[in-house]
């Protein structure tokens, strides 16, 4: 490799073997996942019954109070691609017929939580939107909203845009996770913790909301917030490639580093002190109306998940002193029953050591309770029985990409999944010693994903790390709940907010 790639490499925080690796997989590709059936109700899904609802909602936060809980909030990514079509309408000739999209959002303006905003930075114009829209100068209120000189939506992060509108006040998608944290993430020493990773750029605008948030909340609730941080680590960002696979270099001679998706953030989790974790996107939150179920089900899946923690220390800590029948069937049930898992094939043929380390190294591992909704339609991955490279069946959240569709039984299995995935996660990253796992240990690397874009003019491939809650995640034990459909309500356009679960 040439002495000044390979400086710009060490520059990056990234060893000159991972890039290598990294050049290798462009080169041979990723495999695909062998799903072997779609997880469904009673085979990979759990249904809790309202009365295990009820349950978890008494005994989870006297547990919940003990311990440290975290509430881990995705929320990097630039908000502009919930506003592509009002850029599409900018850059034309302002004509509303042309957009059924911008029409919509112009002719519902006054049900947007940002509308008062918008108003104003109008009339700081020597306008108003009612001066806009008699005059059909439908541009000035979309740029009014998108550009840096007015709100800047479209260069902001989701997390700092107001979506929904109250009676005093209007709240960002930060302010209802704040709100949300109280309801089922307040931990040791009546603390609730919240941790955003963000983009260096925003870090400072998303301070400057919780400053505003943080202690009339305090005040109302009782209770105290404790707001963490985190960046991308930029050693995580990904090496581009020309369609030869040689390093992309750009005109002034430096090579092409490319965020490598969600993926990434595994290494911001790795670093999370936690007893238990919630993980949920920053735009699939609603106002309070709405916020009972989810409130529900985040405390069945935390009591769920801690239940099941319980069981899985005992039999590991009895397993370790103890290779007796009793211990190795109490290992086994906890196996199947609580986490359910599936034994390798030919386990009954195992010796008692054998026995022993095949269950010790299937039970001291991170887990995860994920929430899984119907399908409706929405692309995206869905939870699947896989086969592991121990011949071994595990739970996993699988990609369409990530699937063989030329192959039709692949395929078949892929379109009979009943269930898909929210992001809805509850995790568990000590182990029965109280020491935190290595999540990397636990990532599976051949679940990567490699995309077509360009730069400059000039075509290129990049490279994604396995997805946070798919491959990055493939070593956790995994138990899949379903959660209904009002617990999912992400913000992809900013039309979006005119649904009623966002009213």
């Amino acid at each position: 490799m040439d002495p000044q790639i390979e400086k710009q490499i060490l520059g990056q925080g990234m060893s000159l073997e991972n890039a290598q690796e990294q050049i290798i997989n462009f080169k041979n590709g990723f495999p695909f996942l062998p799903i072997v059936s779609a997880a469904k109700i009673g085979d990979g899904i759990k249904l809790l019954s309202q009365e295990e609802i009820e349950t978890f909602l008494n005994s989870y936060p006297s547990k919940a109070s003990k311990i440290k809980v975290v509430k881990f909030v995705p929320a990097s990514g630039a908000a502009s691609r919930m506003f592509k079509d009002l850029f599409s309408f900018l850059d034309g000739d302002g004509d509303l017929e042309k957009s059924s999209f911008t029409k919509k959002f112009i002719d519902n303006l006054s049900d947007f939580a940002f509308y008062n905003d918008l108003d104003e930075t109008l009339k700081q114009r020597g306008s108003s939107i009612l001066q806009a829209l008699e005059a059909r100068d439908y541009k000035s209120i979309v740029g009014g909203l998108l550009n840096e000189d007015g709100l800047a939506y479209g260069i902001l992060p989701k997390g700092l845009l107001k979506f929904h509108h109250y009676e005093d006040h209007d709240r960002t998608p930060t302010y209802e996770h704040f709100i949300e944290g109280v309801m089922y993430a307040i931990g040791k020493d009546n603390t609730v913790r919240l941790h955003f990773t963000v983009s260096p750029e925003h870090e400072s605008k998303f301070k400057e909301e919780v400053a505003k948030i943080q202690k009339p909340l305090e005040d109302k609730f009782n209770v105290k917030f404790d707001v963490s941080y985190s960046q991308q680590k930029k050693s995580t960002d990904t090496i581009a490639v020309d369609m030869d696979n040689r390093p992309f270099v750009e005109e002034d001679g430096s090579i092409l580093f490319r965020p490598a998706g969600h993926g990434a953030l595994l290494e911001n989790l790795n670093d999370i002190e936690a007893d238990l974790i919630f993980i949920k996107n920053i735009d699939n939150v609603v106002p309070d109306r709405f916020k009972g179920e989810t409130k529900n089900y985040k405390i069945a899946l935390g009591g769920l998940l801690l239940e099941i923690q319980e069981r899985v220390f005992e039999a590991l800590e009895k397993l370790e002193n103890d290779y007796s029948e009793e211990n190795i069937a109490l290992a086994e049930t906890v196996l199947i029953d609580d986490l359910g898992g599936k034994l390798l094939k030919d386990y009954a043929n195992l010796d008692t050591e054998g026995k022993v380390r095949y269950l010790y190294q299937k039970l001291n591992r991170p887990i995860r309770v994920c929430g899984m909704v119907k399908n409706t339609g929405e692309p995206g991955g869905g939870p699947f029985w896989v086969k592991d490279d121990d011949g071994s069946l595990s739970l996993q959240i699988a990609e369409t990409a990530q699937i063989d569709l030329d192959k039709v039984l692949q395929k078949e299995i892929m379109q009979s999944s009943t269930h898909f995935n929210p992001v809805d996660l509850v995790c568990a990253t000590k182990d029965y010693k109280g020491k935190k796992f290595d999540l990397l240990e636990f990532r599976d690397m051949k679940t990567g994903f490699i995309t077509g874009k360009s730069k400059s003019g000039r075509d290129l491939k990049a490279q994604e790390l396995p997805g946070l809650w798919n491959g990055a995640m493939a070593g956790w034990n995994t138990i899949f709940v379903e959660v209904p459909l009002i617990t999912f309500n992400p913000v992809k356009t900013v039309n979006d907010l005119l649904r009623d679960e966002h009213q």
